[in-house]
């Protein structure tokens, strides 16, 4: 999942050196991506680097440029798009290491900014010596985009809370599928991790380098991961924060959230109740849960009107999905759940500003907003179950444990109804040195996914992050230890000896 709002689901003890060379013992066949004949004018274009035309990049002296990769790897010949990167060089030149490429997450997530955010966590002595550079990847923003003219601006939502709402949902998140085949053709299926893998690769030659550093956020974990099993020898310093399981990616992604999800609200209704005389949603924790729970319970029956939005049992979990991933937003969301019950009262109030960004997100789709693109990578990875009756069973063997995000965590999505993926799920298992750093609170990137990740990158090293509830660590939520610690590694190579534990400044 991306990491800001719904706009965006044993190690030896030896000193790794950092140096990205995929270990011994790892068969070539498994872990190196074969260039196909045909690819070297990719990894030897020029690039034209200009003005970003984004006020912020251009601000900070960041130039970009659009590369032009094949949209399959299998036919070079065929035809071409263009990924945008942009680029921040490094200003000590003389202790300069390379480049590092960089992805926000989601899928779906336009990274050309990112960077800009990220380096001001760095250290001088890091952030000086590396060519920092954002791209948005193949199918989003400013690299040739899909764009399958939904009505909605994303696919995630709850299924609802009976037979009814989750029929509806198996109609809508059909017609999505409908739809990106009718507008996008065959071609979108070529819109998937691996590719993007493989056009960080392009950017790599094109950029005349070696190896490539990288940080990764959430689904960026996962790119990030594959491109270490594709090109393990070209694979530099990575640090993957909010790591995917790589064995759960896509419909066991989703199902890793309901659980931690649940327990997020139960943290923020805690927290609510204890400023009760502010937010009038209940004195106790277990009342402020309730209180929102016959929220979702009214809106099936009767959409709450807010500010000209119908939030209905489908939208209204997502609307706490997104702050419950980080604590900061407590009191956003109870501010915005006092308006929604306000509403659901008949009383006359707007949404907050916030609020109101979400539910124009989900409901009022642009060019720039609509989240197609995000279906396109998820559903193009790894093929999902398509019976509904699956899904139904599974809503209902979770019900009980979740009867907020069940509906979302386990139900269907548009890639139940999407064609099968071209390349079969990338198996990730080497040797790879990596940073892995996870919050045990993480709602979207459930813990024990880091752990898996950590397992199946088997030199990797584990940065924990105690008892803090937050999704994206480094660069987003201000932590003494795992900054020093990615700091170091970035700017020395060495990993931890141990895995560590960091907990709360």
């Amino acid at each position: 999942m991306r990491v800001k709002g719904l706009r965006q689901i044993a190690l030896g003890a030896a000193l790794a050196a950092g140096t990205g060379i995929a270990g011994a013992g790892v068969a070539a066949a498994d872990t190196a991506e074969a260039r196909q004949p045909g690819l070297d004018r990719y990894y030897h274009q020029r690039l034209a680097w200009k003005a970003c035309g984004d006020k912020d990049l251009d601000a900070a002296g960041a130039q970009c440029a659009d590369v032009t990769v094949p949209l399959d790897y299998s036919r070079p010949g065929g035809r071409t798009i263009t990924v945008a990167i942009s680029r921040l060089k490094a200003t000590d030149t003389k202790n300069r290491r390379g480049i590092m490429l960089s992805n926000p997450g989601g899928p779906g997530g336009a990274g050309l900014g990112m960077m800009l955010d990220v380096r001001k966590t760095m250290t001088a002595d890091v952030a000086s010596r590396y060519d920092l550079i954002g791209m948005d990847p193949r199918g989003i923003g400013r690299s040739t985009p899909v764009d399958c003219g939904w009505p909605v601006g994303t696919m995630l939502r709850s299924s609802g809370i009976d037979r009814t709402g989750f029929d509806r949902t198996v109609r809508l998140e059909a017609d999505l599928a409908r739809r990106c085949a009718a507008t996008e053709g065959p071609d979108i299926r070529q819109i998937t991790t691996r590719n993007t893998a493989r056009d960080m690769d392009v950017v790599r030659g094109a950029l005349g380098e070696r190896r490539i550093s990288y940080f990764g956020w959430s689904y960026g974990t996962y790119l990030g991961a594959v491109y270490t099993q594709l090109f393990p020898q070209r694979s530099d310093r990575i640090v993957l924060d909010s790591a995917v399981d790589p064995q759960r990616y896509g419909v066991g992604m989703f199902q890793a959230m309901g659980k931690p999800n649940e327990a997020a609200l139960d943290d923020w209704a805690q927290w609510t109740a204890a400023r009760d005389a502010e937010y009038h949603l209940g004195k106790t924790g277990p009342q402020v849960r309730e209180l929102f729970e016959d929220l979702i319970r009214g809106a099936a029956k009767s959409p709450i009107h807010l500010g000209g939005y119908q939030v209905d049992e489908h939208l209204l979990p997502m609307l706490a999905f997104s702050p419950l991933a980080d604590p900061r937003r407590n009191g956003e969301l109870a501010t915005s759940v006092r308006r929604l019950a306000d509403a659901a009262a008949g009383k006359p109030v707007e949404p907050t500003p916030e609020l109101e960004s979400d539910l124009r997100f989900v409901t009022k789709p642009t060019p720039e907003t609509q989240n197609s693109g995000q279906a396109a990578v998820l559903c193009g990875d790894v093929a999902a179950p398509r019976d509904p009756e699956w899904y139904w069973r599974t809503v209902q063997r979770n019900r009980a444990t979740q009867p907020v995000f069940g509906g979302f965590a386990n139900g269907p999505s548009a890639c139940a109804s999407w064609a099968p993926p071209a390349e079969p799920p990338t198996d990730v298992h080497n040797r790879v040195p990596a940073l892995i750093v996870q919050a045990t609170g993480d709602t979207r990137t459930a813990y024990d996914e880091g752990v898996a990740l950590h397992k199946a990158m088997t030199a990797s090293r584990l940065v924990t992050l105690q008892d803090v509830r937050i999704h994206a660590v480094f660069g987003n939520y201000p932590n003494t230890c795992v900054e020093n610690t990615v700091n170091a590694y970035f700017r020395d190579g060495g990993l931890p000896r141990t895995d560590t534990t960091c907990r709360e400044n």
